[in-house]
């Protein structure tokens, strides 16, 4: 995350202040899932980039370059090929839901795949889709969509990407056609997943594609995402008039927002500062566009931004929250943020050297409860290629929703990333996310459970779900 665009975004909020403590014994002790109401939505996630295979976009021509100095634009060198297969393995993906218990599955829709071509619109693909949501309808699991999952196809890209505003109209087109044709199986739509993460690290950092450090077009992009969410829900809630759950709501609509806890290292005035001026961009600037209807970005000297858009507020009736981890603000003026983020040393971390810190959690549910939205924890995992501290980390992370709940936060719903290891960006795939590993060395690209499956079967007997054999 780039420390010169956190502290040039200083929205007037402040940073996350009482952190409960959890003892690991109560959370063990607990009797995980009882504490969720009927109907709570237990589930896992995948983006379709990350798991389908075959796919050709603006990511896919991305993994194939490299850096000026030789190194590949993927950290192990790998790109996502023909990931976990599972475009063609999607009935066995279910059967691994159903053995989980899960009564719910999030996944994502490849744009490029449905249309190559500004031209084009590739029915059977649409249709396969359409399949999957009635699949996992018939089999008692509901389906939550994400409409845009970081990867875009080449004719958009060409045409200048979410740089153009002539991108937001496309989506717009995207998701009406989507939506005609498959309101009558999905409910749950999740239009843009990581705005934030997304317009970062293409435009600033230059981690992603398309590699610029460019700080007008880094405001420009997150606001076209966040104008481009608006503009799907105007669409979802038009041509989606299907109630396909019988709940009476044809449509509920949200975004997956990335939330990270930014810690002062220390109680010092500006190590505070620093650390709030930090949190107000990164977790506050999308939810209050959503709240207000107004996107306001300013980075001093090169970009004020500040427009109303329509039909902005009160576009979502849930709000999504992506969580794994918190960093530790330190002022240092040897940064154009004046600030260093870091893991303290003798801190649990992940694999990816991410701290392992359940309160956080927490924090955000009951934080956003002043939206008055049903909230859904859209992802939560844990990078851990041996798979044996999973299990506590999804334990500590269902109790604190728990706790949230029982403090009056409003949720819904907690999706685990991931169903399967997969293709993690930048990252490619040595970080193991997956409650199920996947051999991807195998021609069948065989599924073999983690730990971590016992205890979310666990949970969701708990919940009163059946998992099955």
């Amino acid at each position: 995350m780039s420390r010169r665009l956190l502290l040039a975004l200083p929205l007037l909020l402040t940073a996350c202040s009482e952190r409960p403590r959890f003892d690991p014994d109560a959370v063990r002790a607990a009797r995980l899932g009882a504490g969720l109401p009927p109907g709570f939505m237990l589930g896992t996630s995948t983006s379709s980039h990350q798991v389908e295979g075959g796919n050709e976009n603006q990511w896919s021509a991305w993994e194939r370059g490299q850096w000026p100095d030789g190194r590949p634009h993927i950290k192990d060198g790998t790109v996502s090929g023909e990931a976990t297969d599972s475009w063609n393995r999607f009935d066995e993906d279910v059967r691994l839901i159903q053995r989980l218990g899960s009564n719910a599955y999030r996944f994502g829709l490849e744009w490029s795949r449905l249309q190559p071509t500004q031209d084009t619109w590739d029915e059977e693909a649409l249709a396969r889709y359409t399949q999957w949501a009635r699949t996992l309808r018939q089999n008692g699991i509901t389906p939550l969509v994400t409409l845009y999952h970081f990867t875009l196809p080449n004719w958009v890209v060409d045409t200048g990407g979410w740089e153009n505003p002539a991108t937001i109209d496309a989506f717009e087109a995207y998701t009406a056609r989507v939506a005609e044709a498959m309101g009558g199986e999905v409910d749950w739509w999740c239009t843009v997943n990581e705005p934030n993460v997304y317009a970062v690290l293409g435009y600033l950092d230059a981690e992603w594609p398309p590699g610029r450090q460019d700080e007008k077009a880094t405001a420009t992009v997150l606001s076209h995402l966040i104008e481009a969410h608006a503009r799907a829900a105007r669409q979802l809630r038009q041509k989606d008039t299907v109630d396909a759950d019988g709940d009476s709501h044809a449509t509920r609509i949200g975004l997956a927002h990335h939330v990270r806890v930014f810690q002062p290292a220390t109680g010092s005035a500006v190590d505070t500062t620093v650390a709030g001026l930090t949190d107000a961009f990164f977790n506050e600037s999308v939810p209050e566009a959503l709240r207000t209807g107004r996107i306001r970005l300013s980075i001093p000297g090169s970009v004020s931004l500040d427009r109303e858009v329509e039909g902005l507020k009160g576009s979502i009736d849930y709000f999504g929250i992506n969580y794994y981890t918190r960093d530790y603000v330190r002022q240092y003026f040897g940064e154009p943020s004046l600030s260093r983020q870091y893991v303290p040393r003798g801190r649990e971390k992940n694999d990816l050297g991410w701290d392992l810190y359940p309160e956080g959690l927490y924090l955000f549910l009951t934080r956003y409860a002043k939206l008055g939205l049903p909230l859904l924890v859209t992802e939560n995992g844990m990078a851990d290629h041996t798979g044996e501290r999973r299990p506590y980390y999804l334990q500590s992370h269902i109790y604190a929703v728990e706790q949230a709940r029982a403090a009056g936060a409003d949720v819904r719903g907690y999706f685990h990333w991931s169903l399967l290891d997969n293709f993690e960006w930048a990252e490619g795939y040595e970080p193991k996310f997956g409650l199920f590993s996947v051999d991807l060395a195998s021609p069948e690209k065989t599924r073999q459970d983690t730990p971590a499956v016992a205890t979310f079967q666990e949970i969701a007997r708990n919940l009163g779900l059946t998992p099955s054999p």
